[in-house]
């Protein structure tokens, strides 16, 4: 079963004459699904390649313009499928748009580390990128009606969004397919591309980061917990973060003593990697995270809902030294909006501090009743 994908829009607008069109995203959540639903829709002939066969590593890797033409062909259109693979794929992919007149280029990469090193500079001016997520709930809705989307809440909330998970029958067969995708997919490319020989630093990383959800984190004290220097927990984190894993926000302020904003928090792009890595899957009702869980999924659905409907926006969370937090702070269209993420509550005043230093800010409560809203 085919979900549509939002950015297939963006895709179909963006791949024009002598432009590469990026597709970055985590394993698994769609992007060769995305490739190849706008293939078929294509009108000329294409060429579709993938990093991962030797023999178009070698070809589409050798900078050769007169190979690289020959490796063309008639052809308008290149799809170039796991593109990180190829060496020195930036510099190919600039010899081809800057000498086959009309071809587009399509590529896509798992690893945005690897795959923006390499495409950055070579093809300054020439790309436009899309980011893809694991599947929106604003791409669900499209085929849920309300009632179903608020009965499926609990889960989203224990599975998350990966398109197998939200196609597979049963919760057994959920649990069994993120297990793969934890155990298989979520270390992959840091593995290939960084010369980290073991996964196990990185896995007590990230188990660490599930229980802190909402809380700032201290690259000191996880460095302490782990045997690690803190600037070996900033690369680890850097590295899950430019590999789709976790995702950062920082504590916003005017520079005012009493504002706290100097460690970030941590979010993951899938609540059911998150999950996964804790190896709990309990239904919500014997759960005593379900506040972490509601805000990871609030936050992460809020940056998927921006991403696709070109939602320019700063985002930040808001906390003083004494106590006083707004879960999620939105600079945009020179506004500050304030959002507090409530299960329980569904009344919650603004604190009096947020108040007194940004009356003209404005201020809401994201519940149960209203969540559709702020994610759609």
């Amino acid at each position: 079963m085919y979900i549509p994908q939002k950015q297939l829009e963006a895709l179909e607008k963006l791949v024009t004459p002598n432009k590469v069109v990026v597709i970055y995203g985590p394993r698994r959540c769609g992007k060769t699904t995305l490739l190849d639903r706008y293939l078929k829709k294509s009108t000329e002939p294409y060429r579709l390649v993938s990093g991962e066969d030797v023999t178009v590593r070698e070809q589409l890797g050798c900078q050769s313009i007169p190979a690289l033409k020959n490796f063309i062909g008639d052809v308008r259109l290149l799809a170039v499928d796991e593109a990180q693979k190829v060496p020195e794929i930036g510099l190919n992919l600039k010899l081809i748009v800057d000498h086959v007149p009309g071809i587009r280029v399509i590529a896509t990469g798992s690893s945005a580390f690897d795959l923006a090193h390499q495409l950055g500079e070579p093809l300054t001016g020439r790309k436009f990128t899309i980011r893809l997520f694991p599947l929106a709930q604003l791409e669900l809705s499209a085929m849920e009606a309300p009632h179903e989307t608020i009965a499926l809440l609990a889960t989203r909330l224990r599975y998350g969004a990966y398109p197998e998970i939200i196609t597979a029958d049963g919760d057994e067969r959920r649990e069994r397919l993120l297990k793969e995708i934890m155990n298989s997919y979520l270390f992959k490319d840091i593995l290939e591309f960084e010369g980290i020989r073991h996964a196990d630093k990185l896995t007590q990383l990230v188990r660490l980061l599930a229980f802190q959800i909402g809380h700032e984190v201290s690259y000191t004290e996880l460095g302490a917990q782990l045997g690690m220097s803190k600037n070996t927990i900033e690369k680890y984190l850097d590295l899950l973060e430019k590999s789709f894993v976790v995702l950062h926000t920082r504590g916003f302020s005017r520079n005012l003593r009493k504002e706290i904003s100097k460690n970030p928090r941590y979010f993951f792009y899938d609540v059911g990697i998150r999950n996964a890595l804790i190896n709990n899957f309990n239904p919500l009702a014997l759960r005593d995270d379900v506040g972490m869980l509601w805000e990871n999924y609030l936050f992460i659905e809020r940056m998927k809902k921006q991403e696709y409907q070109g939602i320019s926006a700063n985002n930040y969370f808001w906390r003083t030294y004494d106590q006083q937090e707004i879960d999620h702070v939105e600079e945009r269209e020179g506004k500050l909006y304030g959002y507090e993420f409530t299960w329980g509550e569904k009344k919650k005043k603004p604190p009096r501090a947020w108040l007194a230093t940004y009356p003209n800010a404005i201020y809401e409560v994201v519940t149960r009743e209203n969540y559709l809203d702020f994610i759609t």
